[in-house]
């Protein structure tokens, strides 16, 4: 009887290996045959599950998303408001080795996308996904223009992140940073 393949794992295990080279050689040099390689398999298969690089580097991005995604919400308990945005967040920050190598996937990606606008609709969508998640929590919780909150946290989580990727900033005073943010919209942190 022939063994059942599980198309989603397979098209993760190359997502898995395009990740890994984006983050040590960024996007720009990196071929359907380089993620073979780093995969172990043919490079027949990699085209198998994807046809381009940019359909590749698509579903890649979508899934860091996802797994983002699933661990804010599996931290968030009680998912208060403030512990939803919180975890969301805290999930985007490159605070280990998971959450780096997920950063670096998105800044290549960005900067991928910065030059080939036909995949930057996959950006506009996560991250209007994104900021529409944080501004209803904010809403929820009782802040003011939550509209405007939720893209100020984005853009400071993006900024606490390049300063982490860019070992400019400890991983205490990026948390701290955000801490002190999520304060100033939903009040002094219940003890």
């Amino acid at each position: 009887m022939p063994r059942r393949v599980d198309h989603r794992e397979r098209r993760e295990l190359l997502a898995d290996a395009l990740m890994r080279l984006a983050a040590t050689r960024g996007l720009e040099g990196v071929s359907l045959r380089h993620v073979a390689a780093e995969a172990g398999v043919s490079t027949g298969m990699v085209q198998h599950y994807f046809r381009t690089k940019d359909e590749m580097m698509t579903f890649a991005f979508g899934m860091v998303m996802d797994r983002v995604g699933e661990r804010s919400r599996a931290a968030a308990e009680p998912a208060s408001p403030r512990a939803l945005v919180r975890g969301l967040l805290l999930e985007i920050l490159p605070l280990d080795q998971t959450r780096r190598l997920e950063n670096h996937v998105v800044l290549a990606f960005l900067a991928y996308a910065a030059v080939k606008p036909s995949i930057a609709s996959e950006l506009r969508e996560v991250a209007a996904r994104t900021r529409d998640f944080l501004a209803e929590q904010i809403r929820t919780g009782g802040a003011a223009d939550p509209e405007r909150a939720a893209a100020g946290l984005l853009a400071l989580v993006d900024g606490l992140g390049l300063q982490l990727l860019s070992r400019q900033c400890e991983e205490d005073d990026a948390v701290a940073a955000l801490d002190a943010q999520l304060a100033l919209l939903f009040g002094a942190e219940p003890r």
